[in-house]
């Protein structure tokens, strides 16, 4: 596999057309790890966020995932500060949705109240220092208030130009159909990866209706990955990591699909992104595939 010499890797993923107006380079970057620990407060070291993100788009990454329950407010703000004013082909993609309460997994508490929403989205604006958000994700579907109230809301939104196109996480296909008979939905987040294809159902209405889908999580490998195992000796035979060909074999999953690999290392990052230029042949592509 070609590594360093390649000044920006994430070119060699392919694009995507979000919305089918806003391209964006395949392999994208997940900024939830810039946080404390939990997900929760600043960084432990807030410099080296700042050059991760910066380095991020060196290398050609051009859609950058977030959300403001993300520390909360503390990853949207470093993004801020690391990348405004903001290159005219980079896609700042948020969420909101979801509430605090404080760090840790358990700590997370879906609000999808028409005037919650509102709120999310103009503190968001502020936040990152946008006119208009480029992809506003409904962070989790809150199963107290109607669908059609919080989509209405966000489409509502969309229609004052605060809003350029939406998207949903973690949803089923019943939701995302819902969804769609009240705003057109962009993007669809959930966790996939090749140790964990539960949402296959998912991708392949996303992939029927080119809607893009944000695999979260999504360089897990599970036991693939193991001396001996399948991505083991594939990552060998590439001179590559199991990593690596983990995020290859997504790309090559399906031409909808956006991974956003996240880390909050420069080194980690650079591995991540050069998982671009990794090609597996059909063969190694099945083996990977079936071994799960």
């Amino acid at each position: 596999m070609r590594t360093q010499s390649i000044a920006r890797p994430a070119d060699a993923s392919g694009t995507f057309d979000l919305g089918g107006d806003l391209r964006v380079n395949r392999l994208g970057y997940g900024a939830m790890q810039l946080t404390g620990p939990g997900v929760w407060g600043d960084p432990r070291d807030p410099d080296e966020a700042v050059r991760v993100l910066r380095r991020a788009v060196e290398l050609g990454v051009n859609f950058i995932d977030t959300a403001d329950a993300y520390g909360p407010f503390v990853n949207e703000q470093l993004i801020h500060k690391a990348l405004h004013p903001y290159a005219d082909d980079l896609v700042i993609a948020t969420k909101g949705g979801q509430t605090r309460q404080g760090p840790g997994p358990s700590n997370w508490t879906p609000v999808g109240r028409p005037e919650y929403l509102r709120q999310q989205v103009e503190l968001s604006l502020r936040h990152l220092g946008l006119e208009r958000i480029d992809l506003y994700q409904l962070h989790r579907i809150d199963p107290k208030v109607p669908l059609a109230e919080q989509i209405g809301e966000l489409a509502q939104l969309q229609q004052e130009g605060k809003i350029r196109h939406i998207g949903l996480s973690e949803v089923s296909v019943a939701q995302l159909e819902e969804a769609r008979a009240y705003a057109a939905i962009a993007s669809v987040q959930n966790l996939y990866n090749l140790a964990n294809r539960s949402a296959e159902d998912v991708l392949e209405y996303a992939e029927a209706e080119n809607i893009a889908f944000i695999p979260w999580f999504p360089i897990a490998t599970g036991e693939l990955a193991r001396p001996g195992g399948p991505l083991d000796a594939a990552a060998r035979q590439h001179g590559a990591t199991p990593a690596q060909l983990a995020l290859a074999w997504l790309l090559q999953r399906s031409p909808v699909m956006v991974p956003i690999p996240g880390t909050s290392s420069v080194a980690h990052l650079e591995e991540n992104t050069y998982a671009a230029l990794a090609e597996l042949t059909d063969g190694e592509f099945k083996t990977l595939a079936e071994a799960v």
